[in-house]
C-alpha cells in the first residue's frame, strides 16, 4: 500500500519539472555529478563560475552552523530549517509576480511552481511541529533566522535570481543528505520510528498506519524535486 502511495507522491512531485519541459526549460545537464553511495536521490551540481561557487561555500558554511547546534537532533532541526526553506518559493513567486504585472507579460508557470513549492515547505514544517515539539528557544531562533533569511534572499533575488536559485538547490541537496541521515537513524533503532501525524497522513495521503519513516522518505522525495526544479531555474539564466 506505501509503494502504491510512494509512486502516485513521486508522480505528483515530477509535475513541476514536466511543467518547466513543456515551457521551455528542458534538462541541460544540470547535475555534473552524481553521489556514489548508490542513493538515487543523492545528485550534487559541481559549481561552475562564481555565482556557483558563492552559493555553494555559503551552503557548507550554514550546514557547518546547523550541525555544530542540532547536532543528531533531527526532529528539531527540521522544523527550524523547514522555516527557512518555506521562503525561497514564496520570495522568488512575488518577484516574478510583481515583474509579470510590471511587463504585462505571463511567466510560463514559473509563479506557480515556486509557490507550490513554497507551500510543500510549509507543509515539511507542520508535520515536524507535531513531531518534534520546538522550545521558546528555537522559536525565537525561528523567527529571528526568518527575518533575516527573508530579507537577505529577497535581496539577492533582485540583484542575482541565477545565484539565488542555485544557493536553494545547494539547500536542497543538503536537505536530501540530511534526511538520509534522519532515515538511518529511525532504521538503526536509535531513533523512535512514531506514528505518523495526521496532518501527514492526509497531506501525503499516506496509509493510516504509516509512521515517521514514512514521512521523511516522502519529505525527502518532495526534497529531491526541489532540488532538480531550482538547479534548472538556475541553468535558464544561462539559455
Amino acid at each position: 500500500m506505501l509503494d502504491k502511495d510512494l509512486n502516485e507522491h513521486r508522480s505528483l512531485s515530477s509535475f513541476s519539472t514536466l511543467i518547466l519541459d513543456s515551457i521551455g526549460m528542458s534538462d541541460t545537464s544540470e547535475f555534473s555529478s552524481f553521489d556514489h553511495s548508490g542513493d538515487p536521490l543523492s545528485k550534487h551540481h559541481i559549481p561552475s563560475g562564481i555565482s556557483d561557487r558563492v552559493a555553494f561555500r555559503l551552503t557548507r558554511m550554514l550546514r557547518f552552523f546547523a550541525d555544530l547546534f542540532f547536532a543528531k537532533r533531527y526532529g528539531h532541526r527540521a522544523v527550524v530549517l523547514e522555516t527557512v526553506a518555506a521562503v525561497p518559493g514564496m520570495v522568488a513567486g512575488m518577484v516574478r509576480h510583481m515583474r509579470s504585472l510590471r511587463r504585462m507579460e505571463d511567466d510560463r508557470a514559473a509563479i506557480h511552481i515556486l509557490l507550490e513549492e513554497a507551500e510543500n515547505e510549509r507543509m515539511h514544517l507542520m508535520t515536524f511541529v507535531e513531531i518534534a515539539q520546538p522550545s521558546a528557544f528555537e522559536r525565537l531562533l525561528i523567527l529571528l533566522a526568518q527575518g533575516v533569511f527573508f530579507t537577505s534572499f529577497l535581496t539577492l533575488y533582485v540583484i542575482s535570481g541565477r545565484t539565488a536559485h542555485r544557493l536553494v538547490g545547494y539547500f536542497e541537496e543538503e536537505a536530501v543528505y540530511s534526511y538520509g541521515e534522519y532515515l538511518a537513524e529511525v532504521d538503526s533503532g536509535r531513533l523512535e520510528n512514531m506514528p505518523a501525524p495526521k496532518i501527514a497522513i492526509d497531506y501525503w495521503k499516506l496509509p493510516a498506519d504509516a509512521r515517521l519513516r514514512d514521512v521523511i522518505l516522502v519529505i525527502r522525495q518532495d526534497e529531491a524535486g526541489h532540488r532538480d526544479v531550482n538547479h534548472r531555474f538556475a541553468n535558464s539564466y544561462d539559455a
